[in-house]
C-alpha cells in the first residue's frame, strides 16, 4: 500500500512539473544584430506568435537592462506560451553591442524600428504561424505601431506612451525644473528641425547633451496619437495604476485617438507588469526583484484578445 501511494505520489509530482512549461525554448539569430528566444507551445502545430519589443535603454530580451534584474518580458512570454500562444522576444540590438564593447554611437530611433521589422519579415517568411501579433513595452509601443501597420495581424500597447517625447519630456521638466520650462521648448524647437544646438541650461545637460540630440531629434518625429489612427488591424491597450513611469492618461490618449481599440487598465499594476501593494518605495525596488510574478491579469486580457 506503502508503495502504491509512493508511486502516485511521484507520478502526481512529475505531472505537475510537466505542466510548469507546456512550450519549447529556442535561440534564434534573426541577422548579425538581433538575437531572440522563441517559445513555442508544445501542443500546438501552428500557433498565434506575439513578438514582443522591449523599452527604452539597453534592454535585453528579458527586460532586463545594466544591473536591474527582473526578468518581466521572460515572464511575459512564458506566460503567454504556457497558454498556447507562441512568443518571440529579442535583445535590443545595443545589448548585443555593448557585449562587444561595440556601440555604435550614430544609433538612431528608427534603428530600432527596422529591427522590429526585420523580426516580423523573418516569421512571415517562415510562415509557421497562423497569426503575428505584435507587443510593444513602453517605448518598444512606439516603436511597434510602426513596425506592425501593413505586416502584423494586431497590435498591443503595453505600458505605452499617446504623447510624443518631445512632450513627455517638457510634462518632467516643467514639474521638477519650472525655471527652465522656456528653454527646453526653444531647444526641442531646434531638434524638430533635425538641427542640433549646445545653448542649453547645464542642469538639463543629462537630456540635452549634444551626442543625445540626434537621437531625440529622430524619435521626436513620431507622434503616437497619430500612428495608431492608421492601424487597420485589431488593437488592445494594456496600463496599471501604479505605472510610475507611463500613467493611465496615456492609455486613454491612444484609445480615444482610435475608438476600436480596447483599453484594460489594470489596478495595481507597475511598469515592470509587477503587483505593487505599498507605495514608491515598493515600486521602485521591484525592477531589481526576479523572484516577483507578474499581475496574472495581463496575461489572461492578452490571450483573451488574442484568441
Amino acid at each position: 500500500m506503502k508503495l502504491k501511494l509512493l508511486i502516485l505520489t511521484a507520478c502526481i509530482t512529475c505531472s505537475l512539473f510537466a505542466q510548469d512549461k507546456l512550450f519549447t525554448a529556442e535561440e534564434i539569430a534573426i541577422n548579425e544584430l538581433i538575437d531572440g528566444t522563441l517559445l513555442t507551445p508544445n501542443a500546438n502545430n501552428k500557433s498565434v506568435l506575439a513578438i514582443i519589443i522591449a523599452g527604452s535603454g539597453p534592454t535585453n530580451r528579458d527586460g532586463n537592462q545594466n544591473f536591474l534584474m527582473n526578468n518581466s518580458l521572460k515572464k511575459l512570454t512564458e506566460g503567454l506560451s504556457n497558454q498556447g500562444i507562441a512568443s518571440f522576444r529579442y535583445d535590443k540590438r545595443i545589448v548585443k553591442q555593448i557585449r562587444k564593447g561595440k556601440v555604435d554611437k550614430n544609433i538612431m530611433f528608427d534603428d530600432f524600428i527596422t529591427d522590429a521589422v526585420s523580426v516580423i519579415d523573418y516569421f512571415k517568411e517562415k510562415n509557421s504561424f497562423s497569426k503575428i501579433y505584435i507587443i510593444g513595452h513602453s517605448q518598444g509601443s512606439l516603436v511597434g505601431m510602426l513596425a506592425a501597420k501593413d505586416k502584423a495581424d494586431g497590435f498591443i500597447s503595453l505600458a505605452g506612451s499617446g504623447k510624443s517625447i518631445d512632450a513627455l519630456i517638457q510634462e518632467q521638466i516643467e514639474k521638477t525644473y519650472p525655471m527652465y520650462g522656456e528653454d527646453s521648448k526653444k531647444v526641442f524647437a531646434i531638434l524638430k528641425k533635425n538641427k542640433t544646438t549646445t545653448d542649453y541650461p547645464p542642469a538639463l545637460a543629462s537630456v540635452f547633451d549634444i551626442s543625445l540630440q540626434p537621437f531625440m531629434s529622430n524619435w521626436i518625429q513620431y507622434n503616437p496619437l497619430e500612428i495608431i489612427q492608421e492601424l487597420n488591424m485589431p488593437i488592445l491597450i494594456i496600463n496599471g495604476t501604479k505605472d510610475l513611469q507611463v500613467s493611465t492618461e496615456e492609455a486613454h490618449l491612444l484609445k480615444e485617438a482610435n475608438p476600436k481599440a480596447e483599453i484594460t487598465i489594470i489596478e495595481n499594476m507597475n511598469h515592470i507588469l509587477f503587483t505593487i501593494e505599498g507605495g514608491t518605495l515598493e515600486n521602485s525596488k521591484s525592477y531589481n526583484e526576479s523572484f516577483r510574478k507578474i499581475n496574472p491579469e495581463v496575461i489572461e486580457s492578452i490571450v483573451r484578445f488574442i484568441n
